[in-house]
Parts: C-alpha cells; sequence; structure tokens
C-alpha cells in the first residue's frame, strides 16, 4: 500500500499505455471480438459462452457463485441462463440444503457445444501471447492472480 501522503500519478502523467485497468479492458476486448463472429454461428452471446465455460469446469455452482465466475450481472446471467436451458444446454436444480438456491449444470449437449466453441477460444488467447516466451507468459499469469488475489471479495 502507498503511504497516504504520496500522490499519485494522474492519468495524464501515465498516459492510458499505463494505466492497466484500460489496458485490460482493450485486451479483452479484442479477445471477445476474435471469438464474437464463432460465437454467433452457434447462437452465443458472451455471456452465454462465459456460462458454458465456466460450466466446463466448476461443476454445478449455485447462480450466484456462477455470476462471479463469469463476471456477469445476476439478472443479465439469469437471461442468458433462461435461453441456455431452453437451447438444452444447462439444467437447473434447487440446492439439496437450500430449496430457495439454484444450481447450475451443463448438459451433455452444452459441454459438447463449449467443445466445439473451445479451439477459437484457444487460438484466440495463443493470439494474444505471440511473441512472449513461456517464461513471461507464466510470470504474467502468476502476476494476474495475484491481482485477482488483491481485489477479489470471493474465496473463489
Amino acid at each position: 500500500m502507498r503511504d497516504h501522503d504520496t500522490r499519485l500519478p494522474r492519468l495524464g502523467e501515465t498516459g492510458l499505455e499505463g494505466f492497466a485497468p484500460y489496458l485490460m479492458n482493450r485486451i479483452m476486448g479484442r479477445y471477445n471480438a476474435a471469438i464474437r463472429a464463432e460465437m454467433a454461428k452457434h447462437g452465443l452471446t458472451t455471456p452465454k459462452m462465459r456460462a458454458l465455460a465456466v460450466l466446463s469446469v466448476v461443476q454445478a455452482p449455485l447462480i450466484r457463485e456462477l455470476a462471479v465466475y463469469t463476471v456477469v450481472e445476476q439478472s443479465t446471467l439469469s437471461r442468458a441462463l433462461d435461453q441456455l436451458e431452453a437451447d438444452g444446454l444447462v439444467r437447473r436444480e434447487a440446492d439439496d440444503s437450500d430449496s430457495r438456491a439454484t444450481r447450475i449444470h451443463i448438459t451433455p449437449a452444452g459441454r459438447d457445444l463449449f467443445e466445439t466453441m473451445w479451439p477459437t477460444m484457444a487460438e484466440a488467447q495463443e493470439a494474444l501471447f505471440r511473441g512472449i516466451s513461456d517464461d513471461e507468459r507464466r510470470a504474467f499469469i502468476g502476476t494476474l492472480q495475484r491481482i485477482l488475489r488483491n481485489i477479489r471479495k470471493h474465496d473463489f
């Protein structure tokens, strides 16, 4: 943490290229644009794709947990889940310990669709790291993980 008496630089001093949130937003914008056409072919939006991606590796999260993992507002996620459920890609189930809470499961069709999308997602990620060594990549991922631990509000 910085000493409160230390003046933080202003955006005009660092510029956009020195402002990490700006860079992260630009990078994610390009990544999302790179996979958007393939998602559209399958009737997917970014919130739907994020849900399928998370559900492919996290088993039966609660909707509120899925909202955190997907970085999607719960109301937007609920609409996306309604559509995914109507398409037979996910199913909802009451939580065993709290009947008011709902768990989301990916269906075999949802998993198949995610597996169809994965090569596009993986290629788009590889493009992000073009010309970057494996050591730099590992260091960058490690830094991102530490940043997330610094700011996260959940244990996951």
